[in-house]
């Protein structure tokens, strides 16, 4: 906690902020919220001022095509609009990626539509584009709403445990099951984080 307040001292630079944007949390057995219950959150903004994510393992029964009915033949598997976060839930945010193993068939670099994120592979919708102008090949998840964390806020959690930080893969925000990504994201860790994939879902019942 000193070496934080040390850091934050007014015209000193944070010199010891690493940012975390294009990287997953996996909430831990320990994170209590609903909202986050066993949640994975790609970070698609994170630097000094606060964080902002998207929940990849939270799908509605609104599907795309009425929320978004241009974009909706488009969307990946299955369908459905995604819960972001409880932030602004009217707030719409797509992300396109590559239908298929590798991430690196559709070129987006000068797509008017698509614009790359810190994820390789994976890129930001402008949904007042047109959707003919979007590669052949690649599919997007929409989300409604978003995670988002103040200054200071999502390291604070961190340092409290309730999350696990770990690299994502392209295809992550695109599976067509999310209700097992929870637990396939903690299996691929290395080391003792595999574990966790076999924590119960309520762990008084055995």
């Amino acid at each position: 906690m000193q070496e934080r307040e040390e850091r934050d001292e007014p015209g000193e630079p944070d010199l010891g902020l690493t940012t975390l944007r294009g990287r997953l949390l996996v909430a831990s057995p320990v994170l209590t919220d609903p909202n986050f219950d066993r949640t994975v959150v790609l970070l698609v903004e994170h630097g000094a001022d606060g964080a902002l994510g998207l929940v990849l393992n939270r799908p509605s029964e609104l599907p795309v095509g009425e929320a978004l009915a241009r974009w909706a033949a488009r969307a990946a598997a299955p369908g459905a609009m995604f819960l972001g976060g409880p932030v602004q839930p009217s707030a719409v945010i797509c992300l396109a990626g590559a239908d298929g193993p590798d991430p690196d068939a559709v070129r987006v670099d000068d797509d008017p539509v698509l614009t790359p994120t810190a994820v390789p592979g994976i890129s930001l919708v402008d949904l007042d584009g047109d959707p003919d102008l979007v590669p052949a090949g690649v599919e997007l998840r929409c989300f409604a709403g978003y995670a988002g964390w103040g200054e200071g806020q999502l390291e604070a959690e961190i340092d409290e445990g309730a999350w696990f930080v770990v690299d994502p893969l392209p295809a992550d925000p695109f599976v067509s099951r999310p209700s097992r990504l929870w637990r396939e994201v903690l299996a691929r860790q290395p080391g003792p984080l595999a574990r966790y994939a076999l924590y119960p879902s309520n762990p008084m019942v055995n």
